[in-house]
């Protein structure tokens, strides 16, 4: 007799009855009781967060939800204008476009900063140990022509204005940790380095914030996308209410510079 193939999660599970999440019961344990912070967090960390890891993931998630017109929330209000029925495809649009320049530096700032904490063989204790750290880690991604992840904004030049924010709210909820000691003395010591000022860009302080908390390094992209659903759901209710997605379209299309091929 063959025996039943099984396919094994921790997630969740449904049967005529009841549905079961996390293995408490989502109608009489979870429903009410549980804020969906409080349960995205316990779906990737496969543990409750604690009060002030709550709130720090939280800031986390309200810092990326939205900034403005960026190409992610134009694909989704486009894709919308164009297929006004399919409201999970505009949605699918605008987190598509989540990558290396808008969204990605969430968790590339957080391998980056891991990779070379990873490398050190004590953590320093004081600021001018970090401040050490991060001169070499500066040097050395100089001297490889390579950029640090969240290194500077292509809007707010001189200060992101979530970073001192987050810094502050990472010490007053006791999670202030090593990603965080790191990509501050990045921020402290990068000017004497690279002959330029550069602000802490507050998707890179996001990134080292959830490492901090402990969360996989592998999913940091997707709770900034996450985050950006928020987002692009409320751009996509404008776009009902209030539809600017043709204009774009339109002020592209009549400024066309058509330079078609001379071979």
């Amino acid at each position: 007799m063959t025996t039943p193939q099984k396919f094994q999660t921790g997630i969740g599970v449904s049967t005529e009855e009841s549905i079961t999440l996390l293995g408490k019961d989502l109608a009489s344990e979870i429903l009410g009781k549980v804020s969906f912070g409080d349960l995205a967090f316990w779906l990737i960390n496969k543990r409750r967060p604690t009060a002030d890891e709550l709130v720090m993931f939280e800031a986390v998630l309200a810092s990326l939800a939205d900034h403005g017109l960026t190409p992610t929330v134009i694909a989704s209000r486009l894709t919308f204008s164009s297929a006004p029925d399919s409201l999970q495809g505009a949605l699918a649009a605008g987190i598509l476009g989540g990558g290396s320049r808008f969204l990605g530096v969430t968790e590339d700032c957080a391998l980056f900063l891991r990779q070379h904490l990873d490398a050190l063989t004590e953590i320093p204790a004081t600021d001018e140990g970090w401040d050490e750290v991060a001169k070499k880690v500066v040097t050395g991604t100089r001297e490889s022509k390579k950029f640090i992840p969240g290194l500077g904004h292509p809007v707010h030049k001189v200060q992101d204005p979530r970073t001192p924010v987050l810094f502050a709210l990472a010490h007053k909820h006791k999670t202030f940790g090593n990603q965080l000691s790191l990509f501050e003395a990045i921020g402290r010591v990068h000017p004497q380095i690279l002959n330029k000022t550069l602000p802490l860009n507050g998707a890179g302080v996001c990134g080292a914030v959830l490492a901090d908390l402990g969360l996989p390094m592998g999913v940091l992209r997707g709770v900034a996308l996450l985050a950006r659903c928020a987002g692009l759901l409320g751009h996509l209710v404008e776009e009902q209410e209030n539809p600017i997605g043709i204009d774009v379209y339109m002020s592209v299309d009549r400024n066309i510079d058509y330079q078609p091929p001379t071979a």
